[in-house]
């Protein structure tokens, strides 16, 4: 086997750049391509996680109250550029199915206990992994929360700066990764998450430059609007590695 230092790649937000952000289509577009995972935003409405980024309308829906003010039915009512409907969890979760990894970032208060119920129903139901799932937020109170309702499902921690005690805000979430801002990501954040035993992960990457710059601060991975990008970078790290395999091997040869 090679090493290939290849990083995990996020589709963020499915594929924006070929359909509308956070909609079917676009997670369709993204398991087009060699991806590692998914992530999506979801909010509590009415009692049902809604897979929605902004916390208010304006930018993809008409109008201009707070997600949280619509009635659920009458939010699925409205169409996306596009003509998608926004999507729920549970829609999210059947369309994924057990293809790659599916982070769900909890976006809005009081989406920890909904996106637990969820998980666990449709794991139960279709015989799927805890281990494929990713529950993050900004709000680490959340995470601390999914921790205590469903603690076999891997928690990330979202970070947009750098805390003094760097990445210790981890530990009592008993967290899997770190989910860190490109604005805000230094060698340091890294390396004190790898000492915790912890993945890290880098958004928003988009730029082949940064792309560089983060995977040579040892970075596990990246979320990203292009996967191409990435797909396009582990290709060229896999090919390096089987030259160096290859020259070592000739290398041996003539020793021998």
């Amino acid at each position: 086997m090679y090493s290939t230092d290849t990083l995990f790649c996020f589709a963020h937000r499915g594929y924006p750049k070929r359909a509308t952000e956070n909609t079917l289509q676009a997670i369709t577009h993204a398991l087009e391509f060699d991806i590692d995972g998914i992530e999506i935003d979801v909010w509590n409405v009415g009692g049902e996680l809604i897979v929605k980024h902004d916390r208010r309308l304006g930018r993809l829906l008409p109008g201009r109250e707070l997600l949280t003010e619509i009635a659920p039915a009458a939010l699925r009512q409205m169409l996306l550029p596009g003509g998608e409907q926004v999507p729920t969890l549970r829609e999210v979760l059947e369309l994924v199915g057990n293809h790659v990894q599916l982070n769900i970032e909890l976006k809005g208060p009081n989406c920890a206990a909904l996106a637990a119920q969820e998980l666990e129903s449709y794991i139960r139901d279709n015989g799927a992994s805890y281990e494929q799932y990713i529950l993050s937020s900004f709000d680490h109170r959340q995470v601390y929360e999914c921790l205590k309702l469903i603690p076999q499902v891997r928690r990330g921690v979202l970070i947009d700066g750098v805390p003094l005690d760097l990445a210790a805000c981890a530990v009592p979430l008993e967290a899997y990764s770190l989910h860190l801002s490109l604005d805000f990501v230094c060698p340091e954040m890294i390396a004190d998450g790898r000492r915790r035993g912890l993945k890290s992960y880098v958004y928003t990457v988009n730029n082949p430059h940064d792309l560089y710059l983060v995977a040579n601060m040892g970075a596990d991975g990246i979320f990203t609007d292009e996967p191409q990008l990435v797909m396009d970078y582990n290709t060229a790290k896999a090919a390096e590695a089987i030259v160096q395999q290859v020259d070592q091997f000739g290398d041996l040869n003539q020793a021998g």
